[in-house]
C-alpha cells in the first residue's frame, strides 16, 4: 500500500482519480459515506497548474464525517444531521489543505461518535479491512478501513476514549491520539469536550507525524487549544535509550493470549533496541472505564441538548405540540446508543445524583492523573495493548452494551488524563491485527513518534 511519499511529485489529478477509483472498488466495506469528487478534482487541477503547493501537494485523504468539510452533507452518521451542509471547514482540514492535501470523501462512524465498532451508524456498518465478517472498530472505523485498504495514505478521525487507537489496532494501521489541546477542535461535532482530540490514521509513523505536525498548533477559535509546542525530533537516535513501563494491569488473563504474546514480542524488540522495559502498576486503571462512562455521557447529554429540531438538527414533520416536535425529532435523529448515553448523562447530572456519581467520578479522575504523573516521574514512556482482543465479529456485542464498552478498557484512562498515545501495529493473532499502545506524558508526542519510527526502522 502506498504511503504519502508515493503521491508526492506525481500528477495530483492522477492521485485523486486513483483514490476515487479505489473508494468505489472497495464500496462493499462501506468505509465512506460520501465522495467529494467535484471539489477534489477542482483542487487537483489547481495543484497541477501550480496554484496550490505545499508539503502534501496532491496527496488525497479522507475525513471522518463529524468534521465540517465542504462539498456535501456533514452528517456525523446521524439522521439528525443528514441534510446539513456546512458553510465552513474544520481548522485542521484548512491547515492540511493549505499544504496542498486533497479531501476525496467523508468516512463512516458510529453516529455522533458513540460506539466502539461503527455498527451504530445510521447509514449502515463498516466492515473490517482484513476480515469483512469482523467489525472495523469505532468510532472512527471508516477512516481506519480507508487507510488499511490503501484508498488513501492518511485519514482523519476523532478520539474521545479510544476511537482512533482501537480501530487502528483492529485494522493494522498507525493511529494517533495527540495530547489534549494540541490540535484545534473547531469545526468538529462535539462529543465530550474534555476528552475530544483530533488525530489521524496512517500506514507508518513517519506519515502520521507529518500529518500531525501540520494539524497541530494553537487556534484562536478553540479556547482549549494549547500554545504551539509540537516539534518533531529530526534525528530518531536523539531519543537515546528510553525507560519504558509496561502496564501490568492490562497484561492479565482478561487479555487474549494472542494479544499478550504480540505485546511481549514488541517489548522484546524494544529491549533489543537498547531500551529498558519494566512492568508497572496502575491501580486506578480498573476504575477508569466506570469514570469514563459517567463523565463522558454527562458531557454528551450537554452537547446534544441543542439538537431538538428547532435550534439544530432535522425537524420532525406533522407535529401539533412543541413536546411532540422535540420528542419525535430526537427519537428519529438519534440512534439507540446515543439515546442511552443521553439518558445516562442526564441521570448522573440530576439533582440528588450529581454528588454521588459525577463529582465522585471527577475526583477519581484526578487520582488516575496523579498515578500517571507518578509513573512519568520515573519512566519516559508507558506501554500496553490497545484492546484486550482482536476485532470481534459483526453483531457479536451489539446486544450487550457493557461488553462493548469493555473494548475501551485500556484506552479511556489515557483520554481522561489528556495524554498522547499511539497505536502501532505489532503483528497478528489468529490472522487479525494487534496493536501496541505507546503512551507519553502530556506534550511528549514527539518522543512517541520518534520511538515508533525507530522501531519501524528496526523491523525493516
Amino acid at each position: 500500500m502506498p504511503s504519502i511519499s508515493y503521491y508526492q511529485g506525481r500528477s495530483a489529478l492522477q492521485n485523486v482519480q486513483e483514490a476515487l477509483q479505489a473508494a468505489k472498488k472497495y464500496d462493499k466495506y462501506h468505509a465512506l459515506l460520501h465522495l467529494t469528487e467535484k471539489r477534489a478534482l477542482e483542487r487537483a487541477a489547481q495543484v497541477d497548474n501550480g496554484a496550490i503547493s505545499g508539503r502534501l501537494a496532491g496527496v488525497p485523504f479522507v475525513v471522518k464525517d463529524n468534521y465540517l468539510a465542504l462539498d456535501g452533507a456533514t452528517t456525523a452518521a446521524s439522521r439528525m444531521l443528514e441534510d446539513f451542509e456546512t458553510p465552513l471547514q474544520a481548522t485542521v482540514i484548512e491547515r492540511l489543505e493549505q499544504e496542498g492535501a486533497i479531501c476525496i470523501g467523508k468516512t463512516n462512524l458510529d453516529s455522533f461518535a458513540h460506539g466502539s465498532s461503527t455498527e451504530n451508524s445510521a447509514f449502515g456498518l463498516t466492515k473490517n479491512a482484513i476480515d469483512p465478517t469482523k467489525v472495523a472498530g469505532g468510532s472512527s472505523g471508516g477512516s481506519a478501513v480507508a487507510v488499511a485498504l490503501g484508498i488513501v495514505p492518511f485519514a482523519l478521525g476523532t478520539d474521545t476514549g479510544g476511537s482512533i487507537r482501537q480501530p487502528a489496532s483492529f485494522n493494522g494501521v498507525v493511529g494517533v491520539k495527540p495530547t489534549y489541546g494540541m490540535s484545534s477542535r473547531f469545526g468538529v461535532v462535539a462529543m465530550a469536550s474534555s476528552t475530544d482530540v483530533m488525530g489521524c490514521f496512517a500506514l507508518n509513523g513517519k506519515d502520521a507525524e507529518l500529518v500531525t505536525e501540520i494539524m497541530a498548533g494553537n487556534d484562536p477559535k478553540d479556547m482549549t487549544s494549547l500554545p504551539d509546542y509540537f516539534k518533531p525530533l529530526e534525528d530518531v537516535s536523539s531519543i537515546g535509550s528510553l525507560k519504558i513501563g509496561m502496564i501490568g494491569d492490562f497484561m492479565t488473563e482478561d487479555t487474549d493470549s494472542g494479544v499478550r504474546e504480540r505485546v511481549t514480542e514488541y517489548v522484546d524488540s524494544l529491549k533489543m533496541a537498547g531500551h529498558s522495559v519494566s512492568t508497572v502498576k496502575l491501580p486506578m486503571a480498573k476504575y477508569s472505564l466506570a469514570m469514563y462512562y459517567i463523565i463522558v455521557p454527562a458531557e454528551i447529554a450537554s452537547n446534544l441538548a441543542r439538537y431538538d429540531g428547532v435550534r439544530y438538527g432535522s425537524r420532525a414533520k406533522d407535529t401539533t405540540t412543541l413536546d411532540e416536535l422535540y420528542g419525535l425529532s430526537r427519537d428519529r435523529g438519534f440512534v439507540a446508543e446515543s439515546k442511552r448515553r443521553i439518558l445516562i448523562g442526564n441521570y448522573v447530572l440530576s439533582s440528588g445524583y450529581f454528588d454521588a456519581y459525577y463529582q465522585k467520578a471527577q475526583q477519581a479522575r484526578q487520582l488516575l492523573i496523579d498515578e500517571f504523573d507518578a509513573l512519568f516521574a520515573e519512566f519516559d514512556v508507558l506501554l500496553s495493548p490497545v484492546v484486550p482482543t482482536t476485532a470481534f465479529g459483526i453483531g457479536e456485542n451489539t446486544d450487550d452494551p457493557v461488553k462493548m464498552y469493555l473494548s475501551d478498557a485500556m484506552t479511556v484512562g489515557v483520554s481522561l488524563a489528556g495524554l498522547p498515545a499511539l497505536s502501532v501495529p505489532a503483528g497478528n493473532a489468529n490472522g487479525m491485527p494487534v496493536g501496541v499502545q505507546l503512551i507519553g506524558q502530556r506534550k511528549s508526542d514527539a518522543v512517541l513518534f520518534a520511538l515508533a519510527k525507530s522501531m519501524e526502522a528496526t523491523d525493516d
